[in-house]
């Protein structure tokens, strides 16, 4: 009872807050949208434990329950002015998982973590690309595409499926505090499979153009998520080397350094377009490996503050989640009917280019979880990512592409041309 009510006071003052700060500089409402999200989550969390579920998934739940897909409690404008703190909760997380990790354990489990990162690869890839490719008839993407461009949608959806979040499953592994050997070897294999996702991206993409229609792919996107991964690692090295020449020097505020690192590598990826849990991932790595004395202080101070870090992460995370692509696209692409209320990159209203042409990626979780392969995917292979919408109605325009789509311009079934007629059918 003491839960619910606790629960009760604090929706209701936050509903208060909600409405008399409904025209407040957006500043002020995320900074309050954060405390709020923050004591809701650790609620959240506190009744996930006592009902033997991770905290992790009270926060995630919690944060979706009051945020913008919901509740409405928090707004989605607050939500996209807090990204910069999920980043930089992202990089902390992303660096104590990469200090996990050492070169002679790596060394000497390589031959069985190379056959267990395969598979984790290899297996979802294939499966999902089969599966798309076979109802790539009735899927909305694919639907009007011809075999080629099926082949190229299902290889990158593949793609996307084999990545995996070492910033999860660290989180997992720091609230049951594994340590053993088994914890480090998922945790090894979940960092192999982000790295190695965005080569392989790059492959499929590759392979695409090959099977494609003319313009169908971006090839550049290859190269840039290749040159993107370097670069990431690059920095990742330097910041590396940076914190332990700190720690060195002068031994002390190293919570406040930790910190400060964060947002600025969350910045400097997000300026120089790397991979922040890249970045957090080879700079922990580093100072593993090359500067031992250091990362046990760094490591120690990472473990006191791991609860406020997951915290904020999946609060923020759950309250970004948009679960209104799903509800709209899959009933109908699983009961094998749709009527597409746009073309797919076609054209808007008097007859300029629609949300859906050229557009970017639709909204996804960024934890980490191939986050970097899950938006050049979009934009290598266009028509795959989320709904567009149309900012003056709100209504769907179709799936959003990045580059060249893969449909011609053209009505969508069941919608009024300028002409005047019509065009009916179902998938």
């Amino acid at each position: 009872m003491r839960w619910f009510a606790s629960a009760f006071a604090l929706g209701l003052m936050m509903a208060l807050f909600h409405r008399l700060t409904a025209g407040g500089a957006l500043e002020a409402r995320a900074t309050l949208a954060l405390g709020f999200l923050l004591l809701a989550a650790q609620l959240g969390g506190d009744i996930a434990r006592r009902a033997r579920l991770p905290r992790i998934s009270g926060y995630l739940l919690t944060g979706f329950a009051v945020g913008p897909a919901w509740l409405g409690l928090v707004r989605a404008d607050e939500v996209g002015a807090l990204r910069l703190i999920a980043d930089a909760a992202v990089a902390l997380i992303a660096f104590a998982a990469g200090s996990e990790l050492t070169l002679d354990t790596l060394r000497r489990e390589r031959v069985g973590l190379t056959r267990l990162a395969g598979g984790t690869i290899l297996f979802p890839f294939a499966a999902v690309a089969a599966v798309m490719f076979s109802v790539g008839l009735w899927f909305p993407v694919t639907v009007h595409q011809p075999v080629g461009d099926r082949v190229a949608v299902a290889l990158v959806l593949g793609t996307v499926a084999a990545a995996s979040s070492p910033v999860v499953t660290m989180a997992v592994i720091g609230e049951l505090d594994a340590r053993g050997p088994f914890a480090r070897a998922v945790l090894a294999v979940s960092v192999a499979q982000d790295v190695a996702v965005i080569v392989l991206l790059s492959l499929v993409l590759a392979v695409a153009r090959l099977v494609t229609s003319a313009g169908a792919v971006n090839l550049l996107v290859a190269g840039t998520a290749l040159a993107h991964l370097v670069g990431s690692v690059a920095v990742g090295a330097a910041l590396g080397y940076a914190l332990a020449a700190y720690v060195r020097s002068f031994k002390r505020d190293t919570a406040l350094l930790l910190v400060a690192a964060a947002f600025i590598a969350a910045e400097a990826a997000q300026l120089m377009h790397l991979e922040t849990v890249l970045v957090a991932l080879t700079a922990g790595l580093c100072v593993r490996n090359f500067f031992p004395l250091e990362d046990e202080r760094l490591r120690g101070t990472l473990r006191r503050g791991s609860l406020p870090l997951y915290l904020v992460f999946f609060a923020l995370a759950g309250a970004g989640l948009h679960l209104e692509v799903l509800a709209n696209l899959w009933p109908r692409a699983a009961g094998g009917r749709l009527a597409l209320r746009r073309p797919l990159g076609g054209s808007g209203p008097g007859g300029e280019p629609g949300p859906g042409a050229g557009g970017v990626a639709g909204p996804y979780l960024a934890g980490g979880s191939g986050v970097g392969a899950r938006r050049r995917s979009a934009t290598g292979v266009p028509g795959v990512g989320g709904l567009a919408r149309d900012p003056d109605r709100g209504d769907d325009w179709g799936p959003r592409a990045g580059g060249p789509d893969l449909l011609p311009a053209g009505p969508a079934p069941g919608r009024r041309s300028e002409g005047g007629g019509t065009w009916s059918g179902e998938c």
